[in-house]
């Protein structure tokens, strides 16, 4: 860890980048200097649409926090989240020669995890191991200078397909950017909104997206179970067009301004919506409760099939430090009385907080939970190497677009 150099993290999602930059203050803490939010319309459902138009998203984004930063943007790190991303769960054991436990043999061992992976045309993003075992003895966290002459390990490998990544590295590579790290999103989120005690209790995390949501299970301090699920909030917005017979714009306006989960189940007197008044090209009005009754089943069918998940390790309503949500539409109205009813779990929204490591970072907000979390990542992942793999063509790229930046047009 070094405190005289400036991080860059951005995270890539299907209609938006973020751009975050942060530097280590005197206490030797990271702490935010900017964070920049731009539209992303080249990715629609995690397919990728048109290449130059999503590298200028990325350009639009790095030069704004760039400006407002006076920072020169060199190295970056990356979080993805394409449904692409493949989770395995694995178990190796590796002999330990001179009987006591080295970095070195742990590395060994999670290298060794990999085998029998069906990796065919994908690359590891990550390797997060979830137990080890030394010879009879169990449950180990960290076991690193015991003693032993064999190591199991159980670990989660996450890998993405080859030529999506090469895609992504070219993008960010031709704006002048070098990549330090690449990060799931599955394993940053919780890092930003989970404690280490309710890590080491049972925990779920979940991250409510646009086409899709993120379960993390968590016990020990280690990540237990994780999986994707198909369903996230634009699903809601095409059931309003669909059901009310409006536009894609406006269903988008009635879920964030009147939408609410429970609505359709109290005793109140039920309103209508003037249509006219939100879009000059809509007529007819529509009903409070009936909004309601589309929105609340939308998100009971999402919260359904994670308590359907969470069944398969047979822990569906008995996760003691419950149900952790997080991204910006856990903001709903209701939604966290929704999902204690249909999960059985107490439920709490997620922020990201200062930590040990962060200090400072006023983005207390859910949908900056992937960001915070990669800076958190960063420093237990840093190194001080970077990629030895050196291509002409891509430096040469770099050094115009470096220029391109600095000349005016």
């Amino acid at each position: 860890m070094v405190s005289w150099e400036t991080f860059t993290a951005i995270d890539i999602w299907s209609n938006k980048i973020k751009t975050i930059i942060w530097v280590f203050n005197e206490e030797k803490k990271l702490r935010v200097l900017w964070v920049w939010v731009t539209p992303s319309h080249a990715v629609r459902k995690w397919n990728i649409l048109d290449m130059e138009e999503f590298k200028k998203n990325i350009n639009d984004s790095l030069e704004e926090a760039e400006k407002m930063t006076w920072e020169q943007v060199a190295h970056a790190y990356l979080t993805v989240s394409w449904t692409w991303i493949d989770i395995s769960t694995n178990k190796w054991i590796v002999a330990i020669m001179d009987h006591e436990i080295t970095e070195d043999d742990v590395n060994r061992g999670l290298d060794m995890a990999q085998n029998w992976v069906d990796l065919q045309n994908r690359v590891v993003l990550k390797v997060i191991p979830e137990t080890f075992a030394l010879d009879f003895e169990a449950w180990i966290k960290n076991p690193i200078w015991m003693t032993a002459k064999k190591l199991e390990v159980v670990a989660h490998i996450f890998s993405i397909g080859a030529n999506i990544l090469n895609n992504i590295k070219k993008w960010v590579f031709d704006n002048g950017v070098d990549i330090t790290d690449i990060y799931p999103w599955l394993i940053t989120a919780p890092e930003a909104v989970l404690t280490k005690r309710q890590k080491e209790l049972w925990v779920v995390c979940i991250d409510i997206w646009a086409n899709t949501t993120w379960i993390t299970v968590y016990e020990e301090w280690a990540l237990i179970y994780s999986s994707v699920i198909p369903l996230g909030w634009e699903n809601v917005t095409s059931d309003i067009a669909l059901w009310a017979r409006v536009s894609i714009d406006l269903a988008e306006k009635l879920k964030v301004e009147y939408g609410d989960v429970m609505l359709c189940k109290t005793e109140k007197r039920d309103e209508e919506i003037e249509l006219d008044k939100l879009s000059k090209n809509e007529t007819g009005k529509i009903s409070l409760k009936y909004l309601s009754e589309i929105v609340r089943a939308r998100y009971s069918e999402m919260f359904y099939f994670i308590s359907a998940e969470l069944k398969k390790i047979w822990k569906d309503w008995m996760l003691p430090e419950w149900a952790v949500l997080t991204w910006g539409w856990v903001k709903m109205k209701w939604i966290l009385e929704l999902s204690k009813e249909v999960l059985r779990l107490p439920a709490t929204i997620g922020l990201p907080e200062d930590s040990d490591f962060i200090s400072g970072t006023s983005v207390s907000d859910p949908q900056f939970s992937s960001v915070i979390g990669t800076l958190i990542l960063s420093q237990r992942y840093w190194s001080h190497k970077w990629s030895s793999n050196f291509d002409i063509w891509g430096f040469w790229n770099s050094i115009k677009n470096l220029f391109a930046k600095i000349v005016p047009k």
